[in-house]
């Protein structure tokens, strides 16, 4: 438990830690205290501010005190748009909400003063280089006798319509790596403050903030993403993935908001839709993730439906549509097609009774239309809306690996040691926070240069890199790593600026994964556990980091041994023998086979091995290395890493032994 001291230090941290003024006023509008980002924006001492009244920082003041009153009357307010005085009028943007004490009743609010000036700036240039860009090709159209020089005019207006958007790329890739850095800290630590010991008091001061946080990585995305479509930079990924179980786990994260509104949640999913399909679940993910937020923010009474039918298929295809129906306040039919615009909304009054920037449903729709498909909604007001779109997928054939659903924190997992790459003093606390709480072992390297340093000395299980770093960034790094070191140790690309990383350029140079700031820690954990359960992606011949890596994870899974014997324990120790009986003397026939090049004893000692990986639920990995080694003594070509393929299946087979030994004894006992 923190001293009230420490508290009270950490408090001010997290209040500093904003780029924007920041101010706590009383119930009569007076400021109690304020950030040193307000210190500097009004060129004023702490003490010169604090005891002054709010409004007479605002060219606004009526606006100001309109904001001041608002703000105890319905307990926040949400953008609202002023002008500071601070030597240049900035534009800004006001948040803010209440605070109470531990009776609930009001002491003050804290507000904060987002500067849009920026935003602003980069909008005007862009709206004035398309004009020009129109302008020019006007006249080249009226003018065909001068078409080289009305050519020329329009090569050049382009040009300056591309520079600013270029321009309005840069600076949002900027903005978005300068705020998501510190943001990333603030939510990081409050998440695992929160779950120490702490007064109500102290706990909804810090759920407000995280709250708050929450908000502004959502706004940040909402932003990002609709500059990524407006520059065409929008890429829709081609993965495997099974629809219910993405649809389901989508849908829980409601369950909370749900429950809080009094509303019902209903799913209906057609059961003809083929259980794995290729698409991007992350944005379809993203449009319901819209449309069902939408549909709980506008609903006071009633339910909201989830429907995801199957309309038509092929061979190849499965055509699916989505529709969310809510039973909320409903859209004038003279608003339909407005609300689909950029920072639109059905009516002026929407962002102050129900927040939000209008930016949802512009983004669903540029999402649903760049995949080819169609977004309609139905309304009547008082009534409710049905907001619904298809979308085509390709329907998978043969084996795939589907993305791993998150996984919970499992304590038995241990000895993992990871290198965590990352100049920033603040981020490097919380990854190490993160991986304490994980039970890993962890490292830390302020670069990609001593990152490799490490490396060359020390043995890691995987390696979490930053890519924006000096001296050797993560690209860099990763390039060394693989060329020139040779090593297959997974990486996964840390990056706060998702705007402009590229992530076909991540897989070129051999990271394995990607993970965006601010960290979700299930994400991290699953993903980590993910890629080290993967024995493809260590070294050939790293025989330590292996046997190390059967020690950490079980390699068999009783599922499919239970399903098949109908978990009949009599049944399930008979074949659990007959493995235990055969395996040993078939690895040792295929090692002394691969040292005599005896090619027809290691084809028929792995030829009868490789059935029983399935029925013990070991990894398909090792089967299809099995495949590639009697692929080899069939044939004797591509020799590389044929070695190291025997030693992996012979630790792999060893650990299943001593595994189904342990569960043999278990099943005995249990029958005992």
């Amino acid at each position: 438990m923190k001293t009230a001291q420490e508290q009270s230090q950490y408090a001010r941290s997290l209040i500093e830690a904003t780029l924007d003024p920041l101010v706590t006023i009383n119930i009569e509008g007076i400021i109690t205290d304020v950030n040193e980002a307000m210190v500097k924006a009004t060129d004023k001492a702490r003490s010169k501010i604090i005891g002054t009244n709010f409004t007479d920082y605002f060219v606004e003041t009526k606006e100001a005190f309109n904001i001041f009153k608002e703000v105890f009357k319905k307990g926040f307010v949400l953008n609202y748009p002023l002008t500071i005085i601070d030597g240049v009028l900035t534009d800004v943007l006001l948040n803010g909400s209440v605070f109470k004490d531990l009776d609930k009743k009001v002491l003050g609010a804290v507000i904060v003063a987002r500067d849009i000036t920026g935003l602003k700036r980069i909008e005007k240039e862009l709206t004035e280089a398309k004009v020009v860009a129109e302008l020019a090709t006007g006249f080249a159209e009226e003018a065909q006798s001068k078409a080289e020089s009305a050519t020329k005019i329009a090569e050049e207006a382009t040009r300056i319509a591309e520079d600013a958007v270029k321009a309005k790329q840069q600076f949002l890739s900027n903005m978005s790596h300068e705020i998501r850095t510190p943001m990333n800290a603030i939510i990081g630590f409050t998440k695992v403050v929160l779950k120490t010991d702490l007064s109500a008091k102290q706990n909804e001061y810090l759920t407000a903030i995280k709250m708050s946080g929450d908000a502004l990585i959502v706004l940040i995305n909402d932003i990002l993403d609709l500059a990524k479509v407006d520059a065409g930079k929008m890429t829709f990924e081609q993965s495997p993935f099974k629809m219910a179980l993405s649809i389901s786990a989508m849908l829980h994260l409601f369950e909370t908001k749900i429950q809080e509104r009094n509303l019902e949640l209903v799913k209906e999913y057609d059961s003809k839709i083929p259980e794995v399909l290729i698409g991007d679940p992350v944005r379809l993910h993203q449009i319901i993730l819209n449309l069902v937020s939408n549909a709980v923010k506008f609903t006071t009474i009633g339910k909201i439906v989830v429907a995801v039918k199957l309309i038509s298929e092929d061979e190849d295809n499965a055509i699916i549509e989505f529709a969310v129906t809510d039973t909320g306040i409903g859209i004038p039919q003279n608003k339909i097609e407005k609300i689909f615009e950029n920072f639109q909304q059905a009516s002026s009054g929407t962002s102050r009774l129900y927040g939000g920037t209008g930016l949802g449903l512009a983004i669903v729709k540029q999402l649903v239309e760049s995949q080819g498909g169609v977004i309609k909604v139905k309304s009547e007001i008082g009534t409710g809306s049905t907001f619904s779109f298809t979308l085509s997928f390709q329907k998978a054939k043969g084996k795939f690996e589907v993305e791993p659903e998150l996984l919970e924190l499992d304590k038995e997992i241990k000895n993992i040691r990871i290198l965590v790459v990352e100049d920033i003093t603040l981020n490097q606390l919380l990854m190490k926070t993160l991986l304490d709480d994980f039970g890993f072992e962890r490292d830390i390297a302020a670069n990609g240069k001593i990152a490799i340093e490490k490396l060359q000395n020390q043995n890691y299980d995987i390696i979490l890199m930053d890519l924006q770093m000096p001296e050797m960034n993560g690209f860099e790094a990763t390039e060394y790593i693989r060329n020139t070191m040779h090593s297959k140790i997974p990486i996964i690309a840390l990056t706060a600026d998702v705007t402009t990383v590229d992530l076909a350029k991540c897989k070129a140079v051999g990271m394995n994964d990607y993970i965006a700031k601010p960290i979700d820690e299930r994400v991290l954990y699953s993903k980590i556990i993910g890629l080290i359960k993967k024995p493809l992606l260590l070294p050939v011949g790293d025989t330590e980091n292996k046997k190390n890596q059967s020690k950490k994870l079980r390699c068999i899974d009783m599922a499919y041994l239970m399903q098949r014997t109908k978990s009949n324990p009599k049944l399930m120790m008979e074949m659990i023998s007959v493995y235990l009986e055969q395996t040993p003397p078939l690895v040792h026939a295929m090692k002394k086979g691969f040292q005599d090049k005896d090619w027809e004893s290691v084809y028929a000692a792995v030829h009868k091995m490789i059935p029983s990986f399935s029925i013990m639920g070991i990894s398909i990995d090792f089967e299809n290395m099995a495949k590639k080694v009697q692929e080899y003594a069939s044939t004797q070509k591509q020799t590389d890493g044929i070695p190291g393929l025997v030693i992996q299946l012979e630790d792999i087979c060893t650990q299943a032994c001593l595994e189904l030994t342990e569960e043999f004894n278990m099943i005995k006992n249990a029958k005992v």
